[in-house]
């Protein structure tokens, strides 16, 4: 038997710029509504970086599992660096 799956998932998500490179790290409980608000240009801390892309996700069953992992993403360079280097951000070529 399975486990039933959580009715509300969170999410800690990574943007970059298209515009300057930078990436933005978050977490929501409701990814593609997020999304949407900042392809729109309805989130301030975005706004000015348009275009976004949405480059990683991770989806945690808990809130305080989610929000400390982007705490922690945010907090620590070697954590983002590691991150990075695993999905291919900032190779060469």
């Amino acid at each position: 038997m399975s486990p039933a799956l959580p009715d509300i998932w969170y999410y800690v998500y990574l943007l970059i710029s298209k515009k300057t490179k930078w990436i933005y790290i978050r977490c929501t409980n409701n990814l593609k509504k997020r999304l949407l608000e900042h392809s729109q240009g309805r989130v301030s801390s975005t706004k000015k970086m348009l275009p976004v892309e949405l480059i990683y996700f991770e989806a945690y069953r808990s809130k305080g599992l989610a929000f400390g992992r982007g705490k922690n993403l945010k907090k620590y360079g070697s954590g983002l660096a590691k991150l990075k280097s695993r999905i291919g951000i900032g190779r060469a070529g």
